[in-house]
């Protein structure tokens, strides 16, 4: 499949249509691995099943990559998870963007990959050359907010420099793959909530700044679960 992209680059924005063959999502890809394990742990010990080992990646079909603004989902427990995204063209071209993993959460529950094929994953159309923010990376701050009820939350919020960078991400998917990265899409995984619950939300924004730059990338969509049949 293709998805229309714009690159942002030197003030200006150019059409750039991408072909997508493959697509994962990773979890799990916090930079202090330690830090990772002891979560997981705390998890554990409330009967939560966790994966044994981490980083880990998820397949996921690349139909479900949508730039809408406005997403259906099945279910009323599913939300969103702020990421940043590559956009690996070949060894060379690679494309940084932002997006939402968006996951059916009571699926999640007993199928982890199969509620990742539940969802879009999200993403804004507008990219920027990976090779103009690596110098500066761990400067760069992805956030989220969600609308529930009307009330509006920081939901996440976290400098990418909490998770693993592009080198390492490619390297470990590079690993756990067949074949050369070209033409696939990489969600990175995400940062801590800052609420204590899942907020299955009505509305999940989020963006990615560069303060180096001075420039952010910022989208929005709704969320509409199938709820239309009579009970």
């Amino acid at each position: 499949m293709e998805i229309q992209l714009k690159l942002q680059k030197n003030g200006r924005e150019t059409d750039l249509p991408f072909r997508v063959d493959r697509m994962v999502n990773a979890g799990f890809t916090g930079r202090n691995q330690e830090e990772v394990r002891h979560h997981l742990e705390e998890l554990s010990a409330k009967g939560i099943e966790v994966p044994a080992e981490t980083p880990l990646i998820y397949p996921v079909i690349p139909a479900t990559l949508t730039t809408a603004e406005s997403i259906v989902v099945y279910g009323t427990e599913t939300s969103g998870e702020i990421e940043y995204v590559l956009f690996v063209k070949n060894e060379s071209e690679i494309y940084v963007g932002i997006g939402s993993d968006h996951t059916d959460r009571k699926l999640e529950e007993t199928d982890i990959p199969r509620a990742k094929q539940m969802c879009p994953n999200v993403v804004f159309p507008a990219v920027w050359d990976l090779d103009d923010v690596v110098d500066h990376w761990d400067e760069l701050v992805m956030a989220c907010r969600v609308e529930k009820d009307g009330q509006d939350l920081l939901y996440q919020k976290g400098g990418l420099g909490l998770l693993m960078s592009p080198a390492e991400l490619m390297a470990f998917v590079a690993g756990k793959v067949t074949g050369p990265l070209a033409d696939m899409v990489i969600f990175s995984g995400t940062v801590k909530m800052e609420t204590s619950e899942f907020v299955f939300a009505d509305r999940f924004s989020g963006r990615l700044t560069d303060p180096v730059l001075n420039r952010e990338l910022a989208f929005s969509y709704r969320i509409c679960p199938m709820d239309y049949l009579v009970k």
